[in-house]
């Protein structure tokens, strides 16, 4: 937090904001030191923090909270001089103690005063509760068989103030608080500025074509001097001549040097846009342990209130988290956590005659898996009865006795996150309204996540969530539809396919294709998401097909022409304009370009509705000769830009054209489709163009296809090692013309029609 923002607020608010961190490392050590009460390092860290909450108490004049930390102190340093053992009933007072100093710091500062003195109620009790717990241990160190745990920082601490805040240690980060709107707004400047970085490829590419003009100009000036004697006869217009000639160059000259530097400005510039947006996007993330904090206590007093034994092991706290997918996660994460501990963890006794340690084990894990957040909440309790599950159906009246007989185990499982399902009989303060699971399964759908359950008898459950690492930030498919530009979550995208006409079937006026032995049902986007009717469909049509969060209800959604797959900023629509219909955000491609974001669970609605009213539309077809004999050209290139300007020239041109991102994908659409043409970039991610050329040619059904590589780099030895991998021709990008493009796709294919 700045130092103006800190001048803002009251002492009262520093102190709440301190007693926040304190309480924290006093929780979680005394968690500690329950297991292990001898720990050295542990027992210091707590006093310091119960020393630190005395003192900043003190200045604010709150002398209750100086009460409870003074008496938490005496009890630390008395553990740390080995003359106390910190054993449960301790253990459970000082965190009664912890739970007050909340209390206390909470309190509004118009209402803290009756916390000045030391004698409150509250404080009386606890002082009581806590010396019953001691003087409970008859011999305060009967049972330890270590030594006193003293140290020299210990009695240092013990004679001398501590600092407000405890030292950072080395390899430890400062941690600043900033407002999250100042977060946001950081981070939409970030990505604004990674786009306007994108505004000077055109420009130098502009450039670049004046410079060819520029040296057409000089060309025509030395074949006009040649053809043309008398100019050399005549000492004034030689002179002009030469004059013109030789500015011609030097405009050239300084063109060129100015488009080098230019260009290699832009390059700089990205790379800053790009590591100023990163760096953005890092800070907008906080650690898995910020979300967790009150867990480990949580599971504890449960399982104590419960009569069992249970502890929580949190793997991988340091996984960065998006601060809005950690602020929509504490909750659903109590929930599964409290099943566990109710429904999960089995009494002690219980649990010694199956094998098992009295102590259950609750596991929470977070990681990043393939581009999302992965947490699975896991104990070794008794499973789920999934037979319970079947007759809590039937009662249910969810599925009679025949079809509740066939569900399998997965299905079964599957009735736990419906809203107001149980298998209590009765309610209690812990369990028993079938709330838990089903708001689990709405925050993950509302994140466009998922989430699963797993379950062994006497071995376990586990829930197994997947979400976006990001809110801010949305991996997607960029698709065409009625020249609009259309983003679909990645996360929500079952499978993407080009369906030919002879793999369509017709059913009472539907159409189906068949994909992976199911049969998906045929949707038109520019129906549902433009209003107008079926569209116009080529031979082959780019699908994207999307389903429910656990794959039912599955539609292809037929789109004119796909695009690159994208990271968008998300930036969330004008609250005035309401619920656009099928539509959830919007953002900026790299280009500039603005893209809507489809609201998935919605446009599955809209597309029943269509098939419920009987309104959906069929796709039509191309049938005439000259449609079906268009020449197909295949662009591979990297750069958006680049991509598109190429497929502009040669579709109007005459020519049906279709794009890749990469080699890669250029590859896997070769294999898929019929082309008579491939225009290639050389430097591509995943796989760049010589390679791509190479297997072309090595491949016996395409090494007749004619390659044309349209590439930045124009040395002798780059045009050659293209040449050389097999390609028909080679343009250079530095020096590109649309007229020379166009002439070479002519030369190698002819015409646009067959």
């Amino acid at each position: 937090m700045s130092n103006d923002s800190l001048r803002d607020r009251s002492l009262h608010d520093l102190f709440r904001m301190e007693a926040d961190g304190q309480r924290q490392v006093l929780t979680e050590g005394l968690l500690a030191l329950e297991r292990n009460p001898t720990v050295a390092a542990t027992l210091e860290e707590c006093m310091r923090a119960a020393h630190s909450l005395k003192g900043a108490a003190r200045i604010v004049g709150l002398g209750a909270a100086v009460a409870v930390a003074h008496s938490m102190e005496d009890c630390l340093v008395d553990a740390q001089h080995g003359r106390l053992r910190l054993q449960r009933g301790i253990i459970d007072a000082l965190l009664r103690g912890v739970d007050l100093l909340g209390r206390i710091a909470d309190t509004p500062a118009e209402a803290a005063g009756a916390w000045a003195g030391e004698d409150s109620p509250p404080v009386l009790e606890f002082r009581a509760a806590l010396a019953a717990a001691l003087a409970s241990v008859s011999d305060p160190m009967a049972d330890a068989a270590a030594p006193p745990v003293v140290t020299e920082a210990a009695v240092e601490a013990a004679a001398e103030p501590a600092p407000a805040e405890a030292p950072i240690e080395e390899g430890e980060e400062r941690v600043l608080r900033i407002a999250a709107r100042n977060l946001h707004r950081m981070l939409g400047l970030a990505s604004e500025a990674l786009v306007e970085s994108r505004w000077l490829d055109p420009y130098i590419r502009s450039l670049a074509r004046v410079k060819e003009l520029q040296r057409r100009s000089a060309l025509a000036l030395d074949r006009l001097s040649e053809r043309n004697a008398g100019l050399a006869a005549d000492p004034s217009s030689a002179e002009l001549l030469a004059r013109a000639q030789a500015d011609l160059a030097e405009s050239q000259r300084l063109l060129g040097e100015r488009v080098a530097a230019l260009d290699a400005f832009d390059r700089r510039l990205a790379g800053v846009a790009h590591g100023l947006y990163d760096q953005a996007l890092a800070s907008h993330m906080r650690p898995f342990a910020d979300g967790t904090r009150g867990f480990k206590r949580m599971v504890r007093d449960l399982a104590r209130e419960l009569g069992k034994e249970a502890r929580l092991e949190i793997v991988g706290s340091r996984t960065p988290v998006d601060r809005d997918v950690l602020a929509r996660l504490e909750a659903p994460l109590g929930h599964l956590l409290r099943n566990a501990v109710d429904h999960g963890i089995e009494a002690p006794a219980q649990r010694l005659a199956r094998g098992k340690p009295a102590e259950g084990e609750i596991r929470l894990e977070a990681h990043h898996v393939s581009g999302r957040l992965e947490i699975k909440i896991g104990d070794d309790g008794q499973g789920i009865d999934a037979e319970r599950i079947r007759r809590a159906v039937i009662a249910r009246g969810l599925a009679d006795e025949d079809t509740a007989q066939r569900f399998g185990h997965d299905e079964l499982l599957e009735f736990l996150f419906l809203p107001g399902f149980s298998l209590r009989d009765t309610v209690t303060d812990i369990s028993g309204r079938g709330v838990g699971l089903d708001a689990v399964q709405n925050m993950a759908k509302q994140l466009h996540g998922n989430v699963r359950v797993f379950s062994q008898p006497d071995q376990g459950t586990r829930f197994q969530l997947q979400l976006p690492l990001t809110t801010s930030v949305l991996r997607a498919l960029a698709v065409d539809i009625a020249g609009e530009a259309y983003a679909f979550p990645l996360a929500r995208i079952v499978a993407t396919a080009l369906v030919s006409r002879e793999q369509l079937r017709s059913l009472e006026g539907r159409q189906y294709f068949e994909l992976s032995g199911r049969e998906i049902g045929l949707v038109s986007a520019r129906q549902v998401l433009e209003g107008g009717d079926g569209a116009t469909a080529g031979a082959q049509l780019p699908v994207v097909v999307i389903g429910g969060a656990h794959g039912e209800h599955l539609y292809g959604l037929a789109v004119d022409r796909f695009g690159s797959v994208v990271e968008l900023v998300v930036q969330a629509l004008d609250p005035r304009l309401g619920k656009v219909k099928d539509i959830a955000a919007g953002a900026l491609l790299d280009d500039g370009t603005p893209v809507l974001i489809v609201d998935t669970d919605d446009l599955l609605r809209s597309i029943e509705r269509l098939v419920a009213t009987g309104h959906l539309a069929q796709l039509r077809h191309q049938d005439s000769a000259a449609a079906a004999q268009r020449k197909r050209v295949l662009v591979v290139d990297d750069s958006l830009t680049v991509r598109e300007l190429q497929r502009k020239l040669i579709e109007t041109a005459g020519y049906a054209v279709e794009v890749a991102v990469d080699g890669m994908d250029g590859w896997n659409a070769l294999r898929l489709g019929r082309f008579d043409l491939v225009v290639t970039d050389i430097d591509m991610p995943r796989m760049d163009g010589i390679e791509l050329v190479e297997l072309i040619k090595k491949d016996p059904h395409l090494r007749a296809l004619p390659v044309m590589i349209v590439s930045y780099k124009d040395r002798e030895e780059d045009r050659r090692r293209g040449l050389d991998a097999g390609a028909d021709f080679y343009l250079s990008k530095a020096g590109f013309d649309e007229d020379a493009l166009m002439q070479a796709v002519a030369d190698l294919i002819g015409a646009p029609l067959a």
